[in-house]
């Protein structure tokens, strides 16, 4: 028999890295696999002509872009700021809090720009199936103008059947999303190439002096270029967010070996048609396509955009998952679509929120061209903001040298903020959209944060600590009775007001008291190992800490469960569970303003109940009222 790790190494290993490359297939590249559907129409209609000149300059640009902001920026540098395998916003805002050693502004600094990109994010969660699926199904047009009365209700229809399947989970349809994106990627690789062969002069664009000379001849009109071109990069920082679900090897394989030469292919390919054929810019992507094969490529594209859309929208999923563990966002209702993938959930709110956003959206804009103005501000925010964040963590935590990190994200910030301010010229023709949008969820998430500091301050400015209370009491004082209570605080050195209530109401103290508090801290997961502190204090009072990373999912009886390894043990039937609900007065002077402690007050009584968040069972709970002025 052969030896099996010389079997695994020979075997294997290559399996699970080619599995691993077809998933980011399916999954990371979806968005920017589907820019070439509307990008180069965009560009080419900011230059204002499809002549020889406008196609060379326009293609530098696009290739180029990919280059600096995809290859460069993302794939070869951001990349490498990980929070132990995971990236996206938060986790690099985590990252970056930690090159600030104290609390103040720079520490307020860095999660309000945190906060903004999060919230763009949102934004892009609605925009991206929006205009991925009409980019698609206006290929019909493309065939026939006959089907233009009849592709917004296409896209609607597609669009009710995305979100609608949202709580079955995408495990099963996720198996196929990486050979369906393997043969779109080839497909815009043939196209491509079929044209270039046609029209190699298009190659010219390689050469970085036609995207120089675009500033240079057309000093005007390049920069609104630069407002379409960012739709070549829309979905790059997909490549950082899904980095702890495929690796980093794996995606880099990826991008080079396959995405980034066939979308290079294709869109040189519209380039060389466009020479050819200038009155192709209605639609140069569907142009490229033989008659014959405009529907099945249609299918193709709308399969793909569908896939571009699923991803960005369990994005959005897990950007939630780790608002609300990180304390941004009230605790929601997140169900698990998947008893193996613990990446697979479902957030029903954020999924109803997205869908009526994207429906607006639709029918509001009614065609890709209108929606291209609103796109690229999400965009250009989301990538600029991971350049400063990457920026503070590798010279703060990394301690990256002045003159290696200086020069690079100064270029990078360069890029970003000349793509940056060409887009802010769109907000009247539609990026208004993305900024309210983002404006409103970064509001919500502040306001939620200052809200729950401000009632920790509360409780904790007069709080009595444990030990205090523990030395004022006498033997046979008060009552103790049998059994457990666990009493859910958020600090566990202290005494609750659910304990006082009890004691105040009930005149007695269970045999055993317990004050658990729950700890979510700045990485993906806590190992098991690290999952609980307990300290035990006399009278038989005890303080549990549960630590949990922002990824995980709290469970509190199976964290009660781990204290055995620890030789302190629970039944659930002599434990009973007391957990404070308080009703939360505005106060009329200080703090916030009057609307957003109204605000407050609001997502306070709508968020997800403790009992159910925690898993803890819902006939051991007992809640404890009280009243607190905000």
């Amino acid at each position: 028999m052969p030896n099996k790790a010389a079997s695994d190494r020979a075997h294997g290993y290559p399996l699970t890295r080619k599995a691993l490359v077809l998933g980011a297939l399916g999954v990371v590249f979806g968005d920017i696999g589907t820019s070439p559907l509307y990008t180069m129409r965009q560009c080419i209609n900011a230059m204002g002509a499809a002549n020889e000149t406008a196609v060379l300059h326009v293609l530098s640009l696009i290739v180029w872009a990919l280059v600096m902001v995809v290859t460069v920026k993302y794939v070869l540098v951001i990349m490498r700021a990980d929070n132990r395998g995971e990236g996206g916003i938060l986790a690099l805002t985590a990252l970056a809090l930690r090159a600030v050693a104290k609390k103040g502004r720079r520490q307020e600094a860095i999660i309000a720009v945190g906060l903004t990109g999060a919230a763009l994010f949102y934004g892009d969660s609605v925009l991206t199936p929006a205009i991925s699926v009409l980019s698609a199904v206006e290929g019909l047009k493309v065939a026939t103008p006959a089907f233009e009365p009849y592709v917004l209700p296409i896209v609607i229809v597609l669009l009710v059947g995305l979100f609608s399947l949202q709580n079955h989970g995408t495990e099963r349809v996720g198996r196929l999303f990486g050979p369906v994106m393997t043969v779109w990627f080839a497909t815009l690789g043939v196209l491509g190439l079929i044209h270039i062969a046609g029209n190699p002069r298009v190659l010219l664009a390689i050469n970085p002096y036609y995207a120089i000379d675009t500033f240079i001849r057309f000093p005007g009109t390049s920069f609104i270029l630069l407002g379409a071109v960012i739709l070549a990069v829309t979905g790059a920082e997909a490549l950082y967010t899904d980095m702890g679900h495929f690796g980093v090897q794996p995606i880099r394989m990826a991008w080079l070996g396959l995405v980034f030469p066939c979308l290079l292919l294709n869109y040189f390919g519209q380039g060389a048609l466009l020479l050819s054929t200038p009155g192709a810019i209605e639609n140069p992507f569907f142009r490229m396509v033989p008659e014959w094969g405009l529907y099945p490529m249609v299918v193709l594209a709308s399969v793909a955009t569908i896939i571009a859309s699923q991803a960005v929208i369990s994005g959005a999923f897990s950007l939630t998952r780790q608002a609300v563990q990180l304390g941004y966002l009230p605790r929601l209702e997140i169900r698990h679509t998947s008893a193996e993938e613990i990446g697979q959930i479902f957030v029903p709110r954020v999924n109803k929120f997205l869908f009526i956003a994207v429906i607006a959206v639709v029918l509001g804009f009614r065609t890709s061209d209108n929606l291209g103005a609103a796109y690229g501000i999400a965009v250009t925010g989301t990538v600029t903001i991971d350049s400063i964040l990457a920026f503070i963590y590798m010279r703060g935590v990394l301690r990256w040298e002045l003159v290696k990190v200086v020069p690079l994200f100064a270029v990078f910030l360069t890029i970003d903020l000349a793509f940056l301010s060409a887009n802010l010229l769109k907000i009247e023709e539609g990026g208004w959209f993305p900024l309210v949008l983002a404006s409103l969820v970064a509001i919500a998430m502040s306001t939620w944060r200052w809200g729950r500091q401000s009632l920790l301050q509360r409780r904790s400015r007069n709080a009595l600590t444990l030990e205090e209370f523990v030395a004022t009491l006498k033997p046979g004082r008060p009552i103790r009775v049998p059994g457990t209570a666990i009493f859910m605080t958020g600090n566990a050195g202290t005494v609750p007001g659910a304990l006082l209530h009890n004691l105040k109401h009930n005149k007695v103290l269970h045999e055993r008291v317990v004050m658990m508090t729950v700890r979510t801290l700045d990485i993906p997961r806590v190992p098991e190992e690290e999952r609980l502190q307990i300290r035990h204090l006399e009278g038989n009072f005890h303080a549990i800490s549960v630590q949990y990373g922002f990824l995980d999912q709290p469970n509190i009886p199976r964290a009660l469960a781990q204290c055995r390894l620890q030789q302190f043990h629970f039944n659930l039937m002599e434990t009973s569970f007391f957990v404070g609900r308080e009703k939360i007065i505005p106060a009329r002077r200080g703090g916030l303003a009057r609307w957003r402690k109204r605000l407050f007050v609001l997502m306070s009584n709508n968020m997800l109940d403790a009992t159910e968040f925690f898993r803890i069972p819902p006939n051991r709970v007992v809640e404890l009222g009280g009243q607190v002025e905000l």
